[in-house]
């Protein structure tokens, strides 16, 4: 179920990437489309932190393993965002690259929760794992709002 939310968010970014310049009629076809990959993104990400949630502290190794691989799947997601953006005028690189490194940054701070899960006491475990879940809970938020930016300024 995890590796279907991770390939479905892939596919949902690799529909984004299309190219900067559109017709009108296909730009609001995109819009549409769009909106409706977001809707499923944001319920796959409830699932994803769902499921983090479910770890006891025997299962620590499997629950890292686990959100290094949504993390690997967010970074690689981003490249394809900003790849995208490079392709675009100086003026959108310009204002979209604060967003890319808000999402970066929150991808930083979940390596840095990761690292205290690895290091996580049975009596730390709640803590630690709670905190991993709001870390990757923010970095889907940020990243979200990146790609909705990219697809209202650059994909309209």
């Amino acid at each position: 179920m995890k590796h279907k939310n991770l390939l479905l968010s892939l596919f949902a970014v690799s529909a984004l990437a299309a190219g900067c310049g559109q017709s009108e009629k296909a730009a609001t076809e995109n819009q549409v489309a769009t909106a409706k990959q977001l809707d499923k993104v944001q319920t796959e990400t409830k699932e994803a932190a769902q499921s983090l949630k479910d770890y006891t502290y025997a299962q620590k190794t499997a629950f890292v393993e686990a959100t290094q691989t949504q993390l690997a799947a967010i970074n690689r997601d981003l490249e394809q965002l900003a790849a995208k953006i490079e392709k675009c005028s100086d003026a959108a690189k310009a204002e979209a690259k604060p967003k890319l490194q808000a999402v970066r940054d929150q991808a930083d701070k979940l390596n840095q929760q990761l690292d205290k899960v690895k290091n996580a006491s049975e009596s730390t475990w709640d803590e630690v794992k709670a905190g991993t879940g709001k870390a990757y809970s923010e970095l889907k938020d940020a990243f979200q709002q990146a790609r909705r930016w990219v697809s209202d300024k650059i994909d309209p």
